[in-house]
């Protein structure tokens, strides 16, 4: 995913720059996640629970493969549940017969 087709960065807080550098050096530039494809060395920062918090509790260095690897897993995990939830058949009332 690229930043030109996303409109996150909008969603990010305005000293994010700053907590950026601030993670990925808490972490050693080392790669949290730790993926099959992991590179080791850390170029992003990933939220750890999906959402907007920004907190640093909430925030991990990683490399390029594994952020794609686990953006693109939670991407079509939300999906998905979207899905479900467009195909799932109407409750019935409990007052009828059927």
């Amino acid at each position: 995913m690229t930043w030109y087709s996303s409109d996150r960065r909008a969603g990010l807080p305005k000293d994010w720059p700053a907590r950026r550098k601030r993670v990925l050096k808490r972490d050693g530039y080392l790669c949290q996640i730790r993926g099959p494809r992991c590179l080791g060395t850390a170029t992003d920062v990933d939220h750890i629970k999906r959402g907007d918090n920004h907190d640093d509790g909430n925030l991990q260095s990683a490399c390029s493969p594994c952020h794609n690897t686990k953006t693109s897993a939670e991407s079509i995990a939300q999906r998905s549940k979207l899905r479900s939830r467009r195909f799932r058949p109407a409750e019935r009332h409990p007052g009828s017969m059927a």
